[in-house]
């Protein structure tokens, strides 16, 4: 990959070996293509399932949708995976397409630049080390760099700190007195899990999340033993599944008051599990359901009611070398603080340095918000392709069905590269823009701009995250590239 470009046969870096990079190195081979390299930052595949290894750990998007159409696994233990069981799916993709041997562990990508000479990209790694390639597809994902809330004081903390997304497993909780910030998906996940062992837990809630019942449970070995059996029925399950899913758009997209319906049995559930009114008061959110992500969970309630359990509401004020100081002047004491924040999700590529052409930054293209022609491309930077890019993410469906939309779209992109050796596209500006003002037009009449602020929000209240429609719609958007959306560079 260092030599010459191959001309007649693309040469590829993918960046990132989660769902998208796996997904594209494997529709590549299937393709024909093998002159591709993974860079992954860590000495693992998985991405966020690699990362996020703390206790309770599951996706909460069916399994047999949260995973490859083309490699459908059929002993999945439950009707939601776990973490390790996901994980394990992913390097089992790895071993049967021989993948390994594309792979570069321990390769952070520092940089990338477009040399307009050439219509070449050079990939610089954190250890110094260059890769050349005719084109750069990105798999880096939205939720890879963890958020650390900027509170005051973080550095005289005196016990054990960390992010839900780096857990220290080699930490006992048993006995401590702990503080968790953030009641986002992770939390709901992992406070459960750890109730039990602690001596004492504050949960510092900024706002509440709108909770339903997960329904979830393991699969009976006969029902396994039909998925394997007959590959119809598993198929057919997945189409029922993907469409249960995707009617939800409507209320999220469109029809708004649909998603009432949802509120009510959150209330309901909350009133159910929650015996504590101090507790249920404010566990029951104030902004109208959908604005932030939803979340499921069948143990998120009890957990929370439980009497060593605190629920604190008021702010943070800063932290103090034994505990948290709320705005009401109060102290309360731990010894363990985790961080449940969640993810930079609207810091896409961060924090690599992308040069395209006439030098010009990603961080300039983007001054205004994130943005990219079907979330792929973005103009001013030929030969980049975006996986899970800007206004790509999901609130009701499984985005590995996205991210196979966007497989097909990159490899049209790349047969009409390899049609004409040496050139280079790059989106004209005038479809980028009107791509972008048409998706944020549409965002207006979604649940998400009902005034809440979520990470679904960059810094300047701009929606650069999630897709505002249907996501058949996408997939036949980017069923296959059209030429007259791109300017076609000669070397110069």
């Amino acid at each position: 990959m260092n030599q010459a470009v191959n001309p007649s046969m693309p040469s590829i870096v993918i960046i990132g070996t989660g769902f998208g990079g796996l997904g594209m190195a494997i529709q590549l081979r299937n393709s024909g293509l093998d002159s591709f390299i993974l860079l992954e930052k860590a000495s693992a595949v998985g991405g966020t399932w690699r990362d996020n290894t703390y206790p309770g750990a599951a996706c909460d998007v069916q399994s047999h949708l949260y995973s490859f159409s083309f490699e459908p696994r059929h002993d999945w233990s439950r009707k939601f995976g776990l973490q390790p069981e996901i994980l394990g799916y992913m390097q089992h993709c790895v071993d049967k397409y021989g993948l390994a041997d594309h792979i570069r562990f321990n390769k952070e990508v520092a940089s990338a630049a477009f040399d307009e000479a050439t219509n070449t990209w050079t990939v610089i790694t954190t250890d110094g080390e260059s890769f050349t390639a005719d084109i750069v597809i990105t798999a880096t994902g939205q939720l890879n760099q963890p958020a650390w809330p900027n509170i005051p004081g973080m550095e005289t903390f005196s016990g054990r700190m960390f992010h839900s997304a780096r857990w220290d497993h080699d930490y006992d909780l048993k006995g401590k007195n702990v503080g968790v910030i953030g009641t986002g998906a992770s939390a709901i996940q992992f406070v459960p899990e750890i109730v039990p062992r602690v001596k004492s837990l504050s949960l510092f809630q900024r706002s509440a999340a709108w909770v339903l019942p997960k329904p979830d449970r393991p699969f009976y070995r006969w029902e396994q033993t039909l998925f394997r059996r007959i590959p119809a029925w598993d198929r057919f399950y997945r189409y029922l599944i993907y469409w249960k899913n995707e009617s939800r758009a409507l209320a999220f997209t469109r029809f708004n008051s649909l998603l009432e319906i949802f509120a009510w049995q959150a209330k309901r559930f909350a009133k159910s599990e929650v015996r504590d009114p101090h507790k249920l008061r404010h566990l029951i959110p104030d902004y109208k359901i959908g604005c932030k992500r939803i979340l499921i969970s069948n143990d998120w309630y009890r957990a929370v009611d439980q009497p060593h359990v605190n629920l604190v509401t008021t702010g943070i004020e800063r932290i103090a070398s034994d505990g948290i100081v709320t705005s009401d002047g109060a102290l309360h004491k731990v010894d363990t603080l985790i961080m449940g924040t969640g993810f930079a999700a609207s810091e896409f590529l961060s924090p690599m340095d992308i040069k395209g052409r006439n030098g010009l930054s990603l961080n300039q293209a983007w001054a205004n918000g994130s943005e990219a022609y079907k979330g792929i491309t973005v103009s001013g930077f030929p030969n980049l392709f975006i996986l899970y890019g800007p206004n790509t993410n999901l609130a009701h469906n499984s985005i590995v069905y996205m991210l196979e939309s966007q497989f097909q779209y990159v490899l049209s992109c790349i047969e009409t590269l390899q049609a004409q050796p040496g050139i280079a596209m790059d989106v004209k500006p005038d479809r980028l823009q009107v791509f972008s003002a048409t998706t944020q037009q549409k965002l207006q009449t979604s649940v998400w701009d009902s005034g809440c602020h979520s990470w679904y929000l960059d810094r300047n209240g701009k929606n650069t995250v999630n897709w505002p429609g249907f996501t058949f719609t996408y997939r036949k958007a980017t069923r296959q590239v059209n030429p007259d959306d791109y300017d076609f560079l000669q070397p110069s």
